[in-house]
């Protein structure tokens, strides 16, 4: 019997604990896929942003979660459920995530974070930054 298998877009602004809300909603770090993983630098573990390497680092996020999309067609015990965590302001950026889902049989279910609880984010993204981010947020009931 095949088991019904879900991406969770995971959407909000830098410190509002998106990282740890997708942890907890698939049970695992390796299946939250995000961008700013790129960033972290494999010999010593930090994070080195790298605003030029943007957009390499959303591609890099995308074709790991079409790897294990493509996993579950394989096996559906594989990938049942997944998460993927960005900022995704705008529609437009959650859009071959969507197209991903669609092709392997995915259901999408789209989370904000709301940062109610004042935390702090991690990678120093300073706060005018973080304001033209919330400026900009698109949101689509």
């Amino acid at each position: 019997c095949t088991m019904e298998k879900i991406l969770y877009i995971v959407r909000g602004i830098p410190g509002s604990g998106k990282s740890t809300f997708a942890e907890q909603i698939v049970g695992a770090d390796f299946l939250v896929f995000e961008a700013d993983k790129y960033f972290i630098n494999q010999d010593n573990g930090k994070y080195e942003f790298d605003i030029s390497k943007i957009k390499d680092a959303h591609k890099w996020c995308q074709n790991l979660v079409e790897n294990c999309m493509k996993d579950s067609m394989v096996n559906d015990q594989y990938y049942r459920e997944i998460a993927v965590s960005n900022t995704f302001t705008q529609e437009w950026e959650m859009e071959a995530y969507y197209k991903l889902a669609q092709e392997h049989g995915y259901r999408v279910h789209s989370i904000i974070v709301e940062n109610r609880h004042e935390g702090k984010n991690i990678h120093d993204v300073p706060e005018e930054k973080i304001k033209q981010m919330k400026d900009r947020f698109e949101v689509k009931l």
